[in-house]
């Protein structure tokens, strides 16, 4: 079985960027049509997003527990995350109020189990120079495009532009982490886990949206609001899966390739 799978490993990895995306493309494509004929009830993808989101946040708690070291973690993608989770919570429970909600609080609280340990008990551990991204060019861009493109719903204006901001700021929260396994080039077993379960998340959540448009032909778009909005929480869930394509690439060449440290060549992520 092994000798199979090495060949396709090595005929992929001499294929051109252009192949390869395409390829990823095919792949993906192919994904959302046996989703679309496997899972009949597409609000389920959300709450598997949401769950395996739990899911990678639970590896870095045992992680923090068992190893007592927080290396090749970002504290401020811990952060960011826990900003666009306490959002979200907030606009789940003055909007909604369902399962999300009791998912997001889950969610949240280990999160913000994961900033304390690294922040006081593990943070003779932390790399705060491999930690080098500004989280005010994360969240400034964020804040502005949400005054200015936000749903255009019934609902309070504060409380579109909170729902806009949390929308725009998942999109990009996990760029600090990527930008410290970038630095540091070896990631650990239990950060590429935690880093691959959010891009089996924010794949899911984006094929969620995806196929809501395709069954509803377009009508979801419209019970969004009009103008940008739709369009962009549509961007918005595609800019992440692709932010997480690449790595998630590596993570399965290495682990069927039988390595538990994951090495990132040059320019991935």
């Amino acid at each position: 079985m092994k000798q199979p799978v090495q060949a396709l490993q090595a005929w992929l990895r001499r294929q051109p960027p252009k192949i390869k995306v395409f390829l990823a493309s095919v792949s993906a494509l192919a994904a959302l049509i046996v989703i679309r004929l496997v899972v009949y009830d597409h609000d389920n993808l959300f709450i598997a997003a949401e769950a395996v989101h739990a899911l990678g946040i639970s590896v870095l708690i045992f992680k923090l527990a068992t190893e007592k070291t927080c290396a090749g973690l970002s504290l401020k993608s811990q952060e960011l995350t826990a900003m666009f989770l306490g959002a979200r919570l907030y606009c789940s429970y003055v909007m909604e109020y369902d399962v999300h909600t009791i998912l997001d609080l889950t969610t949240l609280t280990a999160t913000v189990w994961v900033i304390y340990m690294m922040r006081f008990n593990l943070n003779s551990s932390y790399m705060l120079e491999k930690d080098n991204v500004s989280e005010l060019y994360v969240v400034i861009p964020c804040a502005a495009l949400s005054l200015v493109v936000h749903p255009t719903t019934q609902h309070h204006i504060m409380n579109r532009i909170i729902w806009a901001f949390c929308v725009y700021l998942e999109s990009v929260s996990v760029l600090p982490q990527l930008r410290v396994m970038q630095n540091t080039k070896i990631v650990e077993p239990f950060t590429a886990h935690y880093v691959f379960a959010l891009g089996v998340a924010r794949f899911l959540s984006c094929a969620h949206w995806i196929l809501q448009v395709w069954d509803t032909r377009g009508q979801l778009l419209t019970a969004l609001g009009y103008g940008m909005w739709p369009s962009l929480v549509l961007l918005s869930e595609i800019v992440q899966t692709f932010i997480l394509a690449d790595f998630c690439y590596y993570y399965v060449q290495s682990f069927m390739g039988g390595r538990l440290v994951l090495r990132l060549p040059s320019g991935v992520v």
